[in-house]
């Protein structure tokens, strides 16, 4: 006689719901399974007080799709309104970055800061057992404890926005496509007939559709700020070869609006504020033997010490590189890259990883 297969005890999960497929699929993929599920879609900025488009992945038209998916699967849908929480965790730490020379990424304040925690808290409003995200992500255990390991689709995982996670949500958190690839997303999404089956990913930020980020910071900072001002664009050693229009406007490894008629190509190699000075120099002078780390957050036990050798991820979509911890004082370390690594940009995040697993990261200073 065969022995039934054994199904997962029903729990009442949350979903965060973009409107986007990847969410979508995660919310059916968990009814298929027979667990409760609530979808839940959070309110942030990108229609309250900004006048502009609504298919951004938290925009109008993504809490209509998000609803509509959830009627389909004949399942609850609530809207959460978070614009305060995001505007000072998300929005204002967007605006003071810049403003200091840096260049920030919001999509790791958002998930770490205001939407995984929010939406845990809110769960355990409704009663739920658990979250889920339609992130390319796995959750996993090691060593007796939960973790979060690379996404089965290399192309796509995120677990790059995700280093900063407030430990104690890993044992709430589940990423139900993350075993799939995106193609194969899609697939199941058309089968089950979900109308964001084909929708297009939004790739803007979220609170600045336009994409002119500039615009934005004039309209936050006031057009007078001193990183919006013209300033010098100057060599490392110092010589003065053009103006710029603000500081805030650029970013290491860029090439866009530095002029041209020079002997080579020029590309932004840092920002100094306290100057109102970018540094502008020749592609060779980008790489970078050491990566500078503050503000470190760790999701395992041990965390990396002197002379470990890990895998370092600079950027979204970049091969995690080969380093060794040179030094380490909490909450800083060092990184010796194997290979230089060009356009090491301050404000951005450092993912650290061993093989697969996410151990944690920080963010880029120097």
């Amino acid at each position: 006689m065969s022995t039934p297969s054994m199904q997962p005890t029903p729990r009442t999960i949350v979903v965060a719901m973009s409107g986007g497929v990847d969410s979508s699929l995660a919310a059916a993929l968990l009814v298929e399974q027979g667990h409760r599920v609530i979808g839940v879609t959070m309110k942030t900025f990108c229609y309250g007080e900004n006048a502009g488009p609504t298919k951004t992945c938290c925009g109008l038209e993504g809490i209509m799709d998000a609803r509509r998916v959830c009627d389909v699967l004949d399942v609850p849908h609530y809207v959460f309104d978070m614009e305060d929480s995001f505007g000072a965790a998300v929005i204002d730490d967007f605006v003071s970055e810049y403003a200091a020379g840096r260049t920030p990424n919001p999509c790791v304040r958002c998930n770490s800061n205001t939407k995984i925690p929010e939406l845990l808290r809110r769960a355990r409003q409704l009663g739920a057992d658990s979250i889920a995200t339609g992130h390319y992500a796995r959750r996993i255990q090691r060593d007796g404890a939960p973790a979060i390991a690379r996404g089965h689709d290399v192309k796509k995982d995120q677990t790059y926005f995700l280093w900063a996670l407030p430990r104690e949500v890993l044992p709430f958190l589940e990423f139900p496509v993350g075993e799939l690839t995106k193609p194969e997303v899609r697939e199941r999404a058309r089968a089950l007939r979900l109308a964001t089956a084909d929708k297009p990913e939004s790739q803007e930020i979220c609170f600045v559709p336009t994409g002119d980020y500039a615009d934005f910071l004039a309209r936050k900072l006031g057009a007078d700020h001193a990183a919006l001002q013209a300033g010098e664009l100057v060599t490392a050693d110092g010589t003065v070869v053009g103006t710029h229009g603000g500081y805030a406007r650029y970013t290491v490894g860029q090439r866009r609006g530095l002029g041209g008629g020079k002997s080579q190509p020029l590309y932004v190699l840092q920002v100094r504020p306290d100057r109102r000075q970018v540094v502008v120099g020749t592609d060779d002078q980008l790489a970078a033997e050491t990566v500078q780390v503050d503000t470190l957050n760790w999701l395992v036990d041990r965390a990396p010490r002197t002379g470990d050798r890990i895998r370092v991820q600079i950027r979204h979509g970049a091969a995690p590189a080969l380093a060794v911890v040179e030094e380490i004082d909490e909450p800083a370390m060092r990184l010796k890259l194997d290979s230089p690594l060009r356009a090491v940009t301050p404000g951005q995040s450092a993912a650290v990883y061993d093989g697969e697993l996410l151990l944690g990261g920080g963010l880029i200073r120097a």
